[in-house]
């Protein structure tokens, strides 16, 4: 006989999109700014993209802001301890995350990304390197990815071009994604 699952203690948010692109010598990380809960929106306009080390590292969170921004600071802080090393430090965090008995309860996904490669982390110890250039997360990450894949490979757009274009996309196919994008650039 299987059990149900237990509820959840946390209320059921949704609404985040972030999305990732490398090309040509530049790095985007734009994320949308809407927050549901349930069938309401109740923030139109949050900032779910943030610059790290100085400039050098860009990162995107999915999922609970407290926990997210947790992490955020574990993150700069392995940044510290391993510049201009960051799949070190993003290795480093997942390992953390996954082992700790506090960061393991932390409910985000994190998009990380420096001038030179894209990083998805999560808190069962992935440390996924997008194989195409383009790493998306949160209730839209999939479509704005696809958007993003296609984008990238059949037309002649840079990359903060191919991101808004495809975060316009997955906002209109995604009901937990909005138009108010964050958009942070890397590179030349």
């Amino acid at each position: 006989m299987t059990r149900p699952s237990a509820p959840s203690a946390f209320p059921d948010w949704h609404g985040t999109t972030i999305l990732a692109v490398r090309k040509n010598g530049r790095t985007v990380i734009a994320g949308d700014g809407q927050v549901s809960m349930g069938p309401t929106i109740v923030k139109g306009a949050a900032r779910k993209v943030r610059t790290l080390a100085g400039g050098k590292v860009l990162a995107g969170f999915a999922g609970a802001t407290a926990d997210a921004f947790t992490l955020i600071e574990r993150l700069e802080a392995k940044l510290e301890q391993y510049p201009d090393q960051l799949a070190r430090a993003c290795v480093d965090l997942a390992k953390d995350w996954r082992t700790d008995r506090y960061l393991r309860r932390l409910e985000a996904m994190l998009l990380v990304a420096d001038a030179s490669s894209i990083f998805t982390v999560t808190g069962v110890g992935d440390v996924l390197e997008p194989e195409h250039g383009v790493a998306a997360v949160g209730s839209g990450g999939n479509f704005a990815l696809s958007a993003a894949r296609a984008l990238i490979e059949e037309t002649d757009l840079d990359a903060e071009q191919v991101a808004r274009k495809a975060m316009k996309i997955a906002a209109e196919i995604c009901v937990y994604t909005n138009g108010n994008l964050t958009v942070e650039t890397l590179g030349a």
